[in-house]
């Protein structure tokens, strides 16, 4: 399995951990630390040996930090872990607060007294944040202290090993560019902007730029590596020799220099001996390398990664991978949401079974290289958790008359899914069909919308809000974000989110994943990945206009739908959309009662109903 269920939670020995890291940090003579969930690459997932803060906390959400004081501690999450961090951390020891109503620089500088030091490991916060923190604390009249060694890797016995598994190649049937491409553009780049060269701190734009793939991290098709590229198109790849087989090195040929992860000093040391002009993304490096390049005598420079809009903004060769992906993708999820159907209403369904049983169903597709995160299989309560994690401890029946919410996803060679349906086993309350309803009008607004170059995903978001807010309800989390050819499936920087301001253009691919939920009670979430479409003019107006295409193909739960509040062009995208599930999966399920399943479950709801 792909998927671990064990309860991986150690919150029973919080008070023992935090004791010993406030001793270790009495000796270190400063006054605090920053912990956030994070490792050297800034990665939103990261290998075992580097979940300090769930080692420290027991929090196992993929973002947060906790600032640790001599009396006090604080834990901060945004909107999609405030119920579970209430569920994981000891609340004597740790406040949970929400981000961005909270931030922990202005938390850590009104309980630290004037004079006080607080450590930060300079390799886990970014430059951006490591500046939050000094103009926050420095106005109160303490001070940020960086620390050769992170005090929690000190205490942390049986800490697990670094991954060291080998690299592979990404054939160019599915990356579409190669690498020396990509290097030469990133060069153009350097030498039009002055600059020596970048250095790229993120694990999944190594990957991309380079055209490898790894298994160091869970989910996520990359090896933990940085890189250097120079303005003469040659590159410095900081990832073990003996981890790079011999045809990726042939790939590589003279372009790529290899070297040992230790040996990133040296070569920083040298780009300060050449008075180099270096490029860092303050937003996602670690603030240790300006401190290294800083300390060698470099000139700094901050821009974002050249990787990270070529990387959004997919080619040909990605988006067709990404539709095949997809629609291999959609017969496990029908076949998925046919036994559901037969088997919920014996009442011996659970959480982990139903999960089990997806994975396993794409699994027999036989092409299945990992999920592209842990499956989010919630059932009443559960639902309401947007990312819950269900273990063997948690586990709870999916019962008669309950909504069960399944999120899940796929790893492909030449693409990565990403999926929510919400069902229900037996029969919704009218509360249920409203809300799950409202939450489908959004979700085909936004799949409706047409748009002039230039709006961004923030511009967008409220098409999928409208429908609930009309009735006082909103949600807590972004509507939808970028999704990674064979690599993340969380990837920046597009998104619809009421804060994005990046401008959304043709190949990006995003989730679309409004949702609504009720604490203690339900959840409700429908998502599809859709692609951003050159755009085209609409016959009689006067603009080109951008359009969004659906690449998921599989069917939304009739029994949760009310017509009656879907307007005539809503019902004909949700029966357009459904024809489409039917002609495109139907072919390809070799059992007649799967494709008669999905035959009833496309059946088209007539508007005169409404």
């Amino acid at each position: 399995m792909f998927q671990d269920f064990s309860d991986q939670s150690e919150s029973r020995l919080t008070p023992a951990r935090i004791a010993s890291l406030r001793e270790r940090l009495k000796q270190l003579g400063v006054d605090g630390f920053i912990l956030p969930r994070a490792d050297q690459f800034q990665g939103e997932y990261v290998p075992p040996s580097a979940e300090r803060l769930k080692w420290l906390t027991g929090f196992s959400g993929s973002a947060g930090t906790a600032v640790i004081l001599a009396d006090k501690a604080a834990i901060f999450v945004d909107g999609r872990y405030t119920l579970q961090v209430r569920e994981q951390v000891d609340l004597t020891l740790l406040a949970p607060l929400p981000v961005p109503d909270e931030s922990p620089a202005a938390w850590a500088a009104a309980n630290l007294p004037r004079g006080a030091s607080l450590a930060y490991d300079p390799w886990l916060l970014t430059v951006q944040a490591a500046n939050d923190f000094t103009t926050a604390l420095e106005a109160k009249g303490s001070r940020l202290v960086p620390l050769a060694s992170n005090p929690v890797d000190d205490i942390w016995t049986g800490r697990p090993a670094a991954p060291t598994g080998e690299v592979q190649l990404q054939p160019l049937q599915f990356a579409g560019q190669s690498l020396a491409d990509k290097l030469s553009a990133i060069a153009k780049g350097l030498n039009e902007r002055g600059a020596d060269a970048h250095i790229l701190t993120q694990t999944d734009a190594v990957a991309w730029a380079f055209n490898i793939r790894g298994s160091d991290i869970p989910h996520v098709p990359a090896a933990l590596a940085f890189a250097i590229v120079h303005a003469d198109g040659t590159a410095d790849l900081l990832l073990a020799p003996n981890r790079v087989p011999e045809d990726v090195r042939d790939a590589f040929g003279k372009r790529v220099r290899l070297h040992a992860p230790n040996a990133m000093t040296s070569l920083l040391q040298s780009l300060g001996k050449a008075q180099a002009a270096v490029e860092l993304d303050l937003n996602w490096a670690a603030d240790a390398f300006r401190l290294e390049l800083e300390e060698a005598g470099a000139s700094l420079k901050w821009h974002d990664s050249p990787c990270t809009l070529p990387r959004a903004t997919k080619n040909r060769a990605e988006l067709e991978g990404a539709r095949a992906a997809h629609l291999r993708d959609g017969v496990p999820m029908a076949r998925f949401l046919r036994w559901l159907a037969d088997e919920a209403p014996s009442g011996k369904l659970d959480e982990i079974s139903a999960a089990k049983k997806l994975e396993a169903l794409r699994v027999e597709t036989g092409e299945l290289h990992d999920l592209s995160f842990d499956s989010i299989s919630g059932a009443g309560p559960h639902a309401a958790i947007p990312h819950y994690r269900v273990s063997e401890t948690s586990c709870l029946p999916i019962k008669q008359h309950q909504i069960y919410l399944i999120d899940s996803g796929g790893q492909y060679v030449d693409g990565t899914t990403d999926i929510t349906r919400t069902i229900i086993a037996g029969k919704p309350t009218p509360e249920m069909k409203d809300r799950f309803t409202r939450v489908l009008k959004g979700m085909i607004n936004l799949s409706r919308v047409r748009f002039p170059p230039g709006t961004t995903g923030g511009n967008l978001d409220v098409l999928a809000r409208l429908a609930l807010w009309e009735t006082g309800l909103d949600f807590d989390h972004g509507t939808g974000h970028g999704v990674g050819s064979f690599l993340s499936v969380h990837e920046g920087p597009q998104r619809f989110s009421k804060a994005d301001r990046t401008a959304l253009k043709p190949g990006m691919i995003l989730s679309n994943e409004p949702g609504y939920y009720k604490a203690g009670e339900y959840g409700i979430r429908i998502e599809n990945l859709v692609v951003v479409r050159e755009a085209e003019p609409i016959e009689g107006g006067e603009r080109a206009m951008h359009w969004l295409e659906t690449i998921t193909f599989a069917p939304i739960d009739r029994n949760l739908i009310e017509p009656s509040i879907m307007a005539d062009a809503e019902l004909d995208w949700l029966n357009d959309y459904h024809a489409q599930v039917l002609k495109k999966i139907g072919p390809r399920l070799e059992d007649d009662a799967d494709r008669a399943w999905l035959e009833a479950a496309c059946a088209p709801i007539n508007p005169a109903a409404a």
